[in-house]
């Protein structure tokens, strides 16, 4: 039976909804409807200290960024976005349109068709999340949306350049220096300078992250995102100072950013604990990863692979690094979580930034019904039909019957009709029944 050797804040406590943040959301929005860019302007001052005469970047401000960035900085966003641009056009490359004739005369078939305007939103405030421009902008435009504008914050009072850099070099349309709450709205209610888009994409703040989630059906998500998860399976072939180096290493996402362990070896349980202690208290972001350790960090101590497998499945972890010596019992048998990472050889962080693979995956467990962003999350696979008029008389039978059964007159009429003209049957129309009589 799996043991706790170290928990943190419970489940429900992590889930619950802050109401003060859904209420300063609502307002926001609902102003962003009513007055626009003037909105966006007052909130950017309000947060960000950040008042342009235009948040759309132009042609020469872009270029600017450019400048303000060294040729091996280029050269490693170029590497990367080649990376998630292979893997986002191999996907796409598997989702095939599909056509065939079901019947005699019956043809159906799908079509993946892009939506035609997309929203992508890259944090920028805490840290300048370079990668998230590379796995929203190029993995739209890889599905072939027309139309895909950009959004990051203001970085110490001006736009990152790297972050304008990789927005530019990954293919977007419009590129904004704005952030939070008033950026969501922006994109997806649209203002006087913004045209709305049909889907709001890329990680974010609880702020950003309760602004899509409000917006949901009126533009589509990627997903409901909170703080970044990780989660490491491991066995005695692993060790703790890896352990502890892996789980810090997302921990430092956010004090709220919950760490777990899943190991068959109380010795490693140990050791891992132990040199996260030591590695916290040398670490730059230390204090960042150490209280997300202390608060939401778990080791739970299992008997088996297969206890290994219910636990992680039961957590749902958004990243799942397994460090054992099958790694692939665990591709096999999980069903929940975000990205696998298999093997001592690779992490998460190659994930995060480079390897190719997208970046932006599901949390809160919410990894038990989705994946993370791909290019189909920018496909509306749309379904359609044609049929000949043999086909038509053959289904029309039987559509008239069923819809009889349902006591729908008017659906049955659609295949009657059809049943006259195209097989010459004697089915009485419309206008030979009697009309109903109408209630007093």
């Amino acid at each position: 039976m799996a043991r706790y050797l170290k928990n943190g804040i419970d489940v429900e406590t992590k889930l619950k909804t802050d109401t003060k943040v859904r209420e300063i959301v609502e307002g926001i929005l609902a102003e962003v409807e009513e007055h626009g860019d003037a909105t966006v302007r007052k909130y950017s001052e309000k947060f960000d200290n950040w008042s342009p005469k235009n948040f759309r970047l132009s042609r020469a401000e872009i270029d600017a960024c450019y400048e303000a960035v060294t040729e091996q900085e280029r050269n490693d966003i170029k590497f990367a976005q080649a990376q998630v641009r292979n893997f986002a056009q191999i996907q796409r490359d598997s989702m095939q349109d599909v056509e065939v004739e079901t019947l005699p005369g019956v043809t159906l078939g799908h079509k993946h068709v892009p939506v035609n305007a997309a929203g992508c939103y890259i944090p920028g405030g805490k840290y300048p999340l370079i990668a998230s421009a590379h796995m929203s902008v190029i993995t739209a435009k890889v599905a072939g949306v027309k139309r895909v504008i950009a959004c990051a914050p203001p970085f110490n009072g001006k736009p990152h350049p790297a972050i304008v850099v990789a927005m530019d070099m990954g293919g977007a349309d419009e590129i904004y220096c704005a952030g939070g709450i008033q950026a969501i709205g922006m994109m997806a209610i649209g203002t006087e300078t913004c045209d709305p888009v049909d889907i709001l994409v890329g990680p974010g703040n609880a702020f950003v992250a309760e602004a899509k989630r409000q917006l949901f059906g009126r533009v589509g998500i990627d997903l409901f995102a909170g703080p970044t998860e990780t989660m490491i399976i491991a066995d005695d072939t692993s060790d703790g100072e890896i352990c502890a180096a892996d789980l810090l290493g997302q921990a430092e996402h956010g004090v709220n950013s919950p760490a777990v362990l899943i190991t068959n070896s109380e010795k490693l349980a140990n050791d891992t604990i132990a040199e996260v202690e030591r590695q916290r208290h040398v670490l730059p972001t230390g204090d960042i990863a150490g209280q997300a350790w202390d608060d939401y960090g778990q080791v739970i101590l299992c008997d088996s692979y297969e206890e290994m497998v219910e636990m992680a499945d039961f957590v749902a972890s958004e990243h799942v690094q397994v460090m054992t010596k099958d790694p692939n019992y665990f591709l096999e048998n999980m069903t929940n979580y975000g990205a696998l990472f298999l093997g001592h050889e690779t992490n998460v962080a190659y994930g995060d930034k480079v390897i190719g693979t997208n970046h932006t995956l599901p949390t809160n467990k919410a990894a038990r019904y989705t994946g993370g962003l791909w290019v189909g999350k920018f496909l509306k696979t749309c379904t359609y039909q044609r049929v000949t008029e043999e086909g038509s008389v053959m289904v029309g039978e039987y559509c008239s019957r069923l819809c009889a059964m349902e006591g729908f007159a008017a659906h049955k009429e659609q295949a009657d009709i059809r049943l006259r003209r195209f097989s010459g049957q004697n089915i009485q129309g419309l206008d030979s029944l009697p009309s109903p009589r109408k209630s007093a």
